[in-house]
Formats: C-alpha cells, sequence, structure tokens
C-alpha cells in the first residue's frame, strides 16, 4: 500500500509539471483565464491602489515558515505577493515594508524587493531596511511587527504566509489602526483566527490564488489552471477507489 501511495504521489507531481509546461506555452497562454470573483481579493486589491494614492504605507507579513520546511509553499507564495505589491507601490511615496520571522525568509524577501527595483530601472529606491526579520520565535516575531502597523502610517496589511494563532494580534493591531487587513495562511489554527479578526480572510488553496489574482504574471494564473486539472484528477481517483473497495478488489 506503501509503494501505491509513492507511486500515485510522484504521479501527481510529473503530472502537475507537465500540465504547467503545456499550459504555458504561447498558443495555449494567449487563451483569456476567467478567474471566479474573490470578493476579498477584490477589496485587497482596491486597498493596495488606495494606499499608492494618499501616500500611505502597505505592510506585508509573510509568516514564518523556512523555505527549506515542508511549508515553503506559503513562503513562496508570500515572497511572489511581495514582489507584486512592491512594483504596485513604485510611485508611492511610502515603499511597502515586510516583516518575517524566519533569517532566511528575510534575505529573501530583500532580495525580492530589490529584484522588483532593479527590474523596473529604479535600483536606487531600494532600502534593505524595508524587509525585516522581527523575531526569531512566533511571538517576538509578532511582539516587533506590531510597532510597525502602529508607527508607520499602514494603510494596508497584508497577511500572507504560515502562522500560528498569534497572528490575530497583528490582525487586531490592524483593525485598531482603522487600516485594510487580508489574512492568508496555510495553518488551520491561524485561519480561524484571522477570520475573526483580519478584515478579510482566505480560507484553505486560496492563499495560493494571491499572486495570481494580483496580476503578478501568467504562470501564477496557469498554476491555478494546473490546480482545477489535479483537483479532478484527485476526485476521479477517490471515486474509483471507492468503486474498486465496494467491487472487492483490494489495492
Amino acid at each position: 500500500m506503501i509503494w501505491l501511495e509513492s507511486i500515485l504521489g510522484l504521479g501527481l507531481v510529473l503530472l502537475a509539471g507537465a500540465l504547467t509546461l503545456i499550459l504555458s506555452l504561447p498558443a495555449l497562454r494567449k487563451r483569456k483565464v476567467v478567474l471566479r470573483t474573490i470578493p476579498a481579493l477584490q477589496r485587497a486589491r482596491r486597498a493596495l491602489g488606495l494606499s499608492v494614492e494618499d501616500g500611505s504605507r502597505i505592510h506585508l507579513s509573510i509568516g514564518k515558515a523556512s523555505i527549506f520546511s515542508p511549508t515553503n509553499a506559503s513562503a513562496l507564495v508570500g515572497l511572489s505577493t511581495l514582489e507584486r505589491v512592491a512594483q504596485l507601490s513604485l510611485v508611492s511615496d511610502r515603499p511597502p515594508v515586510a516583516t518575517s520571522g524566519e533569517g532566511t525568509l528575510t534575505v529573501l524577501s530583500q532580495d525580492t524587493l530589490q529584484a522588483a527595483y532593479r527590474i523596473a530601472n529604479v535600483p536606487e529606491q531600494y532600502d534593505p531596511e524595508r524587509g525585516r526579520l522581527t523575531g526569531a520565535t512566533p511571538m517576538s516575531y509578532t511582539a516587533a511587527a506590531l510597532p510597525v502597523i502602529h508607527q508607520e502610517r499602514i494603510s494596508a496589511n497584508l497577511f500572507v504566509g504560515n502562522f500560528g494563532p498569534e497572528v490575530g494580534l497583528m490582525a487586531s493591531a490592524s483593525e485598531h489602526e482603522n487600516a485594510f487587513s487580508l489574512g492568508a495562511s496555510d495553518a488551520l489554527d491561524a485561519q480561524s483566527v484571522l477570520y475573526v479578526t483580519a478584515e478579510e480572510t482566505l480560507i484553505g488553496e486560496e492563499l495560493f490564488a494571491v499572486p495570481a489574482y494580483l496580476q503578478a504574471g501568467s504562470i501564477y494564473q496557469t498554476s491555478l489552471r494546473v490546480q482545477d486539472i489535479l483537483r479532478w484528477v484527485v476526485i476521479g481517483l477517490m471515486v474509483l477507489s471507492a468503486i474498486l473497495g465496494l467491487a472487492g478488489v483490494s489495492l
């Protein structure tokens, strides 16, 4: 049974890679992708635009997951979101600030900001102080991020990454400052807390749709199409397994 699960897992990984390559071909990439409406992300895009217009700052907290940990997918989503936020804020008087609770993630956030400004041909706008390690433990990370929310004229807070229930303190601080807040995490305890404390919350796999909905690039829309296909493949395998079980076939 273990070997069968390993084969199925490897098969899904290979299928995902193949689908991503195929759907990224120019002929297929030109097809318009219609994304379902997610009100939380619509409000987030509006809040980001208003932040740029009124000269306030955007705060993006990308969690505490190491890039080498099993939860690194949420960290990659946070970094992709940071890149897009930096691009949207190029004309703002106050550049965005990113906070994180893990060393390698902080270095990558600084590199992401630098790359965004370099691609836009404004490398002089890059400030390494805008990518901050606010703490190496969950509580110290949260405690040191609170002054950022309270003291740096933040009008929009995005919490995108791996968090614990302590993220509720940051979301509550955002509400206290009358700032917009969006929460998206891969941890169930963080999702439940954010659902209560954040202005808008993404549930489950909606986390991985954030870059696509912020129009970070066509590859992210392709990833959503791959997710949809894999979802139906998994459903089909579950139905097939149930039918074989009823038929008395042992796998």
